[in-house]
């Protein structure tokens, strides 16, 4: 599993499932709760740097290193 995401893309999926992740808490009474556990995604992504939905597109975000020779 090779990662496909940059600094700026994970900082962006982790702003995203907090911002999820308090608006379930803050929806428990209303019963959207559910919506908090989208989260769980973009955060899971974010901490192994590899989105599965990039792979088909050929999608990376992180930059590619070059061999200095």
């Amino acid at each position: 599993m090779e990662k496909n995401i940059g600094t700026i893309d994970r900082i962006i999926r982790v702003a995203l499932a907090l911002g999820l992740g308090i608006f379930g808490v803050t929806q428990i009474s209303t019963g959207l709760w559910w919506i908090g556990l989208f989260g769980l995604v973009p955060l899971g992504t974010a901490l192994i740097s590899f989105c599965p939905v990039y792979l088909p597109f050929g999608i990376k975000t992180i930059k590619v290193q070059k061999l200095k020779t």
